[in-house]
């Protein structure tokens, strides 16, 4: 599996940072949705989905989470404890966010407007689906 990161340049002095993010500067997509996740309680995982188009960037503007990221070949975790940094997730891949950080707030923005029809929320229909794309 290709595990895409994206570095944002950060500017920053003696009063803090700042990040910005930009359609196809240093987004590849022009973002259509944003939503974020925050105050999410101990042990909870969250995500067990795939979807058939939509794109999205992860970022975890505080604290940490950790991903695993599934592409019916290959199983990958990884954590997310960088601002500076994206974590680009490709349709087709099921994802899972779990061991959040008590501060932690989870950016995501998307590539398309939300859409039901897109989700891919049982595991053996996405592994089905992914094995007849091979």
């Amino acid at each position: 599996m290709d595990i895409k990161f994206i570095q944002f340049q950060s500017h920053g002095d003696d009063r803090g940072s700042l990040v910005a993010l930009e359609d196809h500067k240093n987004i590849p997509f022009t973002i259509k949705r944003v939503y974020y996740m925050f105050n999410t309680a101990d042990k909870v995982r969250r995500g067990f989905h795939a979807h058939k188009k939509l794109k999205q960037l992860a970022v975890v503007l505080k604290g940490s989470c950790r991903f695993m990221l599934d592409d019916g070949k290959e199983k990958i975790e990884l954590l997310l404890d960088n601002p500076e940094q994206g974590l680009f997730i490709e349709s087709f891949v099921w994802r899972e966010m779990f061991d959040f950080s008590d501060d932690c707030v989870l950016l995501v923005l998307a590539d398309s407007f939300y859409d039901e029809g897109d989700y891919i929320r049982d595991y053996q229909e996405f592994t089905e689906m992914v094995s007849h794309d091979s």
